[in-house]
């Protein structure tokens, strides 16, 4: 049976909390979960296109229950700040879907030292959900971690840039990308595997979008490039892309459907994963190597400095 967004049902009283929602997948994820209900908590690290975003799903859907949270995952002292603002406001969690992302930049340090995409895309969200666990373990929470079809383009996970010397290797962006959405999809699994053996009712999934029309690209290769560069390569990135709304159904599945039972990677099932109606999807051996992502926990929890048991009550 084909998934459409009619299959979402009913969310009313289900909570969602969500990165990365002022445009691209994030936006219409977020504008979808409203038109069935969910009452959101969205969180953006600019208050103005916060509001943005909350004034055009409020117009979309009247009378949408959406509340904000300031956040930057770039900064993880902002990211414990956030999670302790949370803590404080919210009694449940029933879906955190981690979608926020920066694509393709140039060499850049987050606040903490780290390369700019691994320590957006996976270290402030490993902290993030870390530092949310209580929450989300006693909501029964549904974990969903948004990675890429580039994920298949890492050969290797160079835990060094986790580190604080950092890797010796040269800084190639769509290589350090790769590795970071290498990360994101292969911290999904490992939460899955960890859930299992506590025998826990928090259910993790991860999904991707395919190729689909969004501004990262256009945010990556703008900083340090001509306008003129990066609206040329924007472009023809759109004409082989689908829309940014079909991009989201792979989120919007594993964020809802109730036959997912953990540990499942959802996209496109279209040709190359590339586009199409959402399903179950393959991802590479890499991503599910247990032994690896053991160790990429490790490594995350000695450079986030948070303490990620999930066992722990």
């Amino acid at each position: 049976m084909t998934w459409t967004t009619a299959d979402i049902g009913d969310l009313t009283g289900r909570r969602v909390l969500l990165t990365g929602v002022t445009g691209g997948l994030g936006h219409h994820t977020a504008l979808e979960l409203a038109r069935h209900g969910a009452d959101l908590v969205v969180t953006a690290r600019d208050a103005s296109k916060a509001e943005r975003t909350v004034a055009d799903i409020r117009a979309a859907v009247p009378g949408a229950s959406i509340d904000t949270v300031s956040l930057d995952l770039a900064d993880l002292d902002d990211v414990r700040r956030a999670a302790k603002d949370v803590l404080a406001r919210l009694d449940r969690v029933d879906v955190l879907v981690d979608n926020a992302g920066i694509m393709i930049p140039p060499f850049r340090t987050t606040a903490d030292g780290f390369e700019l995409q691994m320590g957006t895309n996976h270290l402030g969200h490993f902290a993030w959900a870390a530092q949310l666990w209580p929450l989300l373990r006693a909501s029964g929470a549904r974990v969903v971690t948004v990675s890429s079809l580039a994920h298949a383009q890492a050969r290797t996970l160079d835990l060094r840039v986790l580190t604080p010397e950092g890797s010796p290797r040269p800084y190639r962006r769509w290589r350090a990308y790769a590795e970071s959405k290498l990360a994101n999809l292969s911290f999904a699994l490992e939460l899955d595997r960890r859930v299992r053996a506590a025998g826990l009712d928090v259910v993790s999934v991860a999904a991707h979008p395919g190729i689909a029309s969004t501004n990262l690209t256009r945010t990556g290769l703008g900083m340090g490039r001509s306008r003129l560069v990066t609206d040329a390569v924007h472009q023809v990135s759109r004409l082989v892309s689908q829309s940014a709304e079909a991009g989201s159904w792979p989120l919007l599945m594993a964020a809802t459907d109730p036959a997912l039972t953990g540990g499942e990677y959802l996209g496109p099932t279209g040709p190359g994963q590339t586009r199409g109606r959402p399903g179950v999807v393959g991802s590479t051996r890499l991503a599910r190597d247990p032994e690896l992502a053991q160790r990429l926990w490790e490594a995350s929890e000695r450079a986030t400095g948070v303490r990620f048991d999930v066992a722990a009550a």
